[in-house]
């Protein structure tokens, strides 16, 4: 019985201190509170005016007889560490042989990567990105304002999203 209980106070106790092992170390970090009520700014203004620079994206798709994916996005700061988005399908999501929401999204993450205009060509495209054009993306006070659409060639896409742009930036 002894050395059921003594295995068993091992076996409890080592399982503990693995545990305890396995943490990762935490190193309090200090938040800088003026710079997080900067990036809750930039957010909220782009959750207040999201809706307006998809709608305007649509809009302009329709125009141009263009089914396909929009999405626009706000990156708080002066580098990618986090985003937040909005997307809306125009007319159709999918075609036969293209998912349109995974070719914006591409367009969107090499932007929110490079901090350029997709199919910038500033370098070869990473697995993941596609290098196509059709997403733009620009410098506000708060951060960084992407909208992309995949859909119609590379022109129209590249005109859907400096519209919804265009709509965006001028609300901050």
């Amino acid at each position: 019985m002894k050395k059921i209980l003594l295995v068993t106070a091992f076996l409890i106790t080592s399982g503990i201190f693995l545990t305890i092992q396995a943490q990762p170390d935490r190193i309090p970090v200090k938040e800088n509170k003026a710079l997080r009520q900067f990036t809750k700014k930039g957010e909220k203004i782009f959750s207040r005016v999201a809706r307006k620079g998809l709608i305007r994206m649509e809009q302009v798709a329709l125009k141009n007889s263009v089914d396909g994916v929009a999405i626009v996005a706000f990156i708080p700061g002066e580098l990618t560490e986090s985003w937040v988005s909005a997307m809306k399908v125009v007319g159709k999501m999918c075609t036969d042989k293209s998912n349109l929401f995974a070719i914006a999204s591409s367009k969107a993450a090499e932007m929110a990567a490079n901090l350029t205009d997709s199919g910038s060509g500033i370098r070869k495209p990473l697995t993941g990105e596609l290098g196509w054009k059709g997403g733009m993306i620009r410098k506000v006070k708060e951060g960084y304002i992407v909208a992309a659409f995949s859909g119609g060639p590379s022109e129209i896409d590249l005109q859907i999203s400096k519209e919804g742009l265009d709509t965006l930036v001028k609300y901050y």
